[in-house]
């Protein structure tokens, strides 16, 4: 079923999440492994939805992309961006995204394609820090996909699926139109993936469930992300 967009109080921050209640109101696909750290483990998993629930809901994929994304330049087109009701999702690799503001683990020092801006910005207009945020990268609207028309935009929340863990993120840059499998590099350590913009990420075995109509405001809220996150997946599981 559809869903509305409900302003709730979530640790006392402001956010914005699908609800079907009354309402009051980049770069390398090696697969090695990574020990996240304990700040990143306490961005994520630690739920009541699973992620072999979430995996279970998105088994299917009805298609909304017009054709195929690539996991990466000159690799076949495979991956199509499938649509539910109340998300949209693909299941792909996780390359690094190193970029917005420079930090000691993401600079020109340390990636090559670095970048100093990202699409979304945080409240107070600066470039997400990708060391820090979890966020996910979205291919550039193309006649193969646009996101903003599936309920999608700078913000939106997102369940990353790797494995038997779940990490909340926000939809936070934009990529190659024709491309897709990205997320920042908080958002792979969180995970356990090498987060090593030249030699990290990993090949395959990645989800991204994205909800439509969400958002977390401010965006650089981690925690809002978290706890929306988990509300979401649980509305998402349960058929609420």
């Amino acid at each position: 079923m559809p869903v509305q967009s409900l302003a709730l109080a979530v640790a006392g921050v402001a956010v914005i999440t699908p609800t079907m209640l009354h309402s009051t109101s980049s770069h390398s696909t090696s697969s090695q492994a990574h020990s996240p750290s304990p700040v990143a483990q306490q961005g994520g998993s630690v739920g009541s939805v699973g992620a072999a629930d979430l995996l279970a809901e998105v088994r299917d994929c009805t298609p909304v992309s017009r054709g195929k994304y690539r996991s990466d330049q000159g690799a076949p087109a495979t991956i199509p961006v499938c649509g539910t009701d109340d998300a949209v999702f693909w299941k792909a690799d996780m390359d690094i995204d190193c970029d917005g503001r420079p930090s000691v683990r993401c600079s020109t020092a340390t990636d090559p394609y670095f970048s100093p801006s990202t699409a979304f910005a945080q409240s107070d207009g600066r470039p997400l820090n990708s060391a820090t945020l979890p966020f996910v990268v979205v291919p550039a609207p193309s006649a193969l996909w646009d996101y903003r028309a599936h309920g999608v935009r700078g913000g939106s929340v997102v369940a990353v699926v790797y494995g038997d863990q779940v990490q909340y993120a926000v939809v936070g840059d934009t990529g190659p139109a024709g491309i897709i499998g990205e997320a920042s590099y908080a958002t792979a350590e969180a995970l356990g993936i090498d987060p090593d913009p030249l030699s990290g990420g990993t090949s395959s075995g990645v989800t991204y469930i994205v909800f439509k109509d969400s958002r977390v405001t401010p965006i650089e809220d981690r925690k809002a992300a978290v706890a929306t996150g988990e509300e979401l997946a649980r509305r998402f599981v349960n058929g609420d």
